[in-house]
């Protein structure tokens, strides 16, 4: 390949991720858009030792499915330098019950994050909210 078709191909390239980042939704904006739907503060919530999925929100804020439209925004006490990044999460728990203040989220293999905050999340109508554009 001769060394301009390398110089188009590398500009096209870089326009098509930096045109992919443009359309890509920040943590800061996910967490502001969750927290429209979030209810007040709760003590606990229920969990039976699994969650259909999890988002990370920064440093210090993750959203856990209990189920399919049950999910709870939890805050956890800084420093939580790994949630940020994290593949993998657990949550602690007494019997079936997280409980902020004295469960935490599991972060990688060595990174316990106490919780601090839970908040209910009405989660269906966020989602309805998305399908109607807002």
């Amino acid at each position: 390949m001769k060394p301009r078709n390398w110089v188009i191909l590398a500009a096209v390239a870089a326009l098509t991720a930096c045109a992919a980042m443009k359309n890509r939704e920040t943590d800061a904006q996910t967490l502001a858009r969750y927290m429209d739907y979030a209810g007040e503060p709760v003590y606990s919530f229920s969990y039976l030792g699994r969650f259909d999925g999890w988002r990370s929100l920064g440093r210090d804020r993750v959203v856990v499915w209990t189920g399919i439209n049950d999910a709870y925004l939890l805050t956890v006490q800084q420093p939580c330098q790994e949630l940020q990044f994290a593949n993998r999460i657990g949550l602690t728990a007494t019997g079936s019950t997280v409980s902020r203040g004295f469960d935490s989220v599991k972060v990688g293999n060595n990174q316990t994050c106490r919780i601090t905050e839970i908040r209910p999340v009405n989660y269906k109508d966020l989602k309805a909210a998305e399908k109607a554009g807002g």
